[in-house]
This record gives C-alpha cells, sequence and structure tokens, in this order.
C-alpha cells in the first residue's frame, strides 16, 4: 500500500485560518504539507479556492454538516445549508469527498436514530455522486455510548451505511469512546480512507454519555502524535487503503503551527505518510 498523504484539519487553526486565511495556509505549505481538510467551507468557497491555489495547496476532503439542521460541537452551534449548497461549494474547491463530521449524541442512542442516521447518509451519498463526490463520516466517541444485541451504535451503522460511503475514523476519539483502535482500523478495512491523526490522553470515561458531565475542548489533553495514550502507529500500519492522515487538534497544547509541525514531523520521520 502507498503511503497515505499528511493533512490537516483546518478545524486546528480555526481562529488563525479566518484571521489570516493566506498567511495560514503558507505557514502549512512551509511546515511541507500539500493537502489540508477544509472546515467551513461552504459559506466562502471562492475565498479558500483562491487561497489554496497561490499556497500550492488542495483540500481533497473537507468537513461539512450533511445530516442534520444545525451542527453541534463542544464549542457551539453551527447553523447547516441544504446539501446541495455544501455540495456545489466542495466542487468549486476542488474536492474529492465531503466528510460528515459530527451528529448529535442523543441520536446514537436507539436504533431508530442509528438507521435514520445511516438512510440519510446514503442519500446524501447518491445527491453527492451528482456533483462527482463521495461523502463519509467522521466519529467522535457518542458512537460508542450506546449497544444494540451486542453491537455498538457505530457497528450497527456500519452495517446499514452504503458501501459507497467512506469513513474517516478519529483515533483519539474512538479511544475515548473506549475502544480498540487498532481494531477498528482492521475491522474497517477498504472503506477506511481517512485517518484523523491526534492523540492525548484519554479521559477516564466517555464524555458523551447522557451522564457525563458537560465538557468542552478546552478541556482535553491533548498531545502531539506520539505523545499520548493512542496508539498511532500501530493504527496506521494496521490500514489497508488509507489515503489521507490527517492532523487535528481539538485544543492544540502550545503554538498550533508548532503543534502541526511537530506531529507532521512524526508521520513523515516513522515512515507513516508522505
Amino acid at each position: 500500500m502507498a503511503l497515505p498523504i499528511a493533512s490537516i484539519q483546518l478545524y486546528s487553526l480555526a481562529a488563525e485560518f479566518s484571521a489570516d486565511m493566506n498567511g495560514s495556509l503558507d505557514k502549512l505549505a512551509a511546515i511541507g504539507l500539500r493537502t489540508v481538510e477544509a472546515f467551513d467551507f461552504v459559506r466562502r468557497p471562492k475565498e479558500i479556492r483562491s487561497a489554496l491555489d497561490k499556497a500550492g495547496l488542495t483540500s481533497p476532503t473537507g468537513h461539512a454538516p450533511l445530516l442534520s439542521d444545525e451542527l453541534w460541537t463542544p464549542d457551539g452551534s453551527i447553523p447547516t445549508p441544504a446539501n446541495e449548497v455544501v455540495f456545489e461549494a466542495a466542487a468549486e474547491i476542488g474536492m474529492k469527498t465531503v466528510i460528515e463530521p459530527m451528529v448529535a449524541a442523543d441520536r446514537w442512542l436507539t436504533e431508530d436514530g442509528v438507521k435514520d442516521i445511516a438512510d440519510r447518509l446514503n442519500a446524501a451519498s447518491e445527491k453527492a455522486a451528482e456533483f462527482g463526490l463521495s461523502v463519509g463520516y467522521h466519529n467522535h466517541a457518542q458512537e460508542f455510548v450506546a449497544s444494540f444485541d451486542g453491537q455498538t451504535a457505530y457497528e450497527r451503522f456500519l452495517d446499514l451505511v452504503d458501501p459507497s460511503v467512506v469513513i474517516e475514523l478519529d483515533l483519539f476519539w474512538a479511544l475515548a469512546g473506549q475502544q480498540d483502535a487498532v481494531g477498528l482500523v482492521k475491522k474497517l478495512g477498504d472503506r477506511l480512507v481517512a485517518i484523523h491523526v491526534k492523540d492525548g490522553v484519554a479521559p477516564a470515561s466517555n464524555p458523551f454519555a447522557p451522564d457525563a458531565p458537560k465538557f468542552d475542548s478546552s478541556s482535553l489533553d491533548q498531545r502531539h502524535a506520539g505523545d499520548g495514550d493512542v496508539p498511532t502507529i500501530e493504527a496506521l500500519q494496521a490500514a489497508s487503503a488509507l489515503q489521507y492522515a490527517v492532523i487535528e487538534y481539538d485544543n492544540a497544547p502550545g503554538d498550533v503551527f508548532e503543534d502541526i509541525a511537530d506531529s507532521y514531523r512524526f508521520l513523515i520521520e516513522k515512515g507513516l505518510a508522505a
């Protein structure tokens, strides 16, 4: 298998990117990155495409909500546009895959809720194909709270979702959900096209459980790749058809560009990404 391409989820530097889009992308290019994963791109596709072109970068994947009227994040809610609007913006930027970043925790607690998520993502996949795009799903930890007949909600989702829907596995959040990250990588097989390279100290319990205390990203103890609890090397080596190794910090421990550079060096020097 060819090495996956190193990338960076722009959510990691949301404030810096919004303040200075061109300067931020120039810094990422100087680190050595050639690709990024766009976030909050639907309202400004022309601006983002122009900035990417100037920096010599591409965004083959991007995050945008496809299944909710409003995207809930630990740091606040974001209103969501129609799927067609998302796909038009993605195509303008030059993306190949639009990835659903997060579905609210309560929708993962029932079998009907999981089926609805899969059905909606299957429908989104059909619509995306009209724009020459595919769709994917990115996990947090709420997908691992409920179980049905011995299956986690995430496993049930994988059984219900169409093979055209690709998977992006966030290693840190899988670990936060008390999952065997390496085992998940092996189980996902060739449908796993991207991994979020994110490390840190895993919470003692699933922070998305119904009885868990409220939290936000600032409470997370995240570290550079290779410096935390996540079995990053083993997980990446277990992947069979991985295309992108996407660095991400929900709570960067220091200067975000230095943190990104550190994780990028880790991926390159360990021979885990190109």
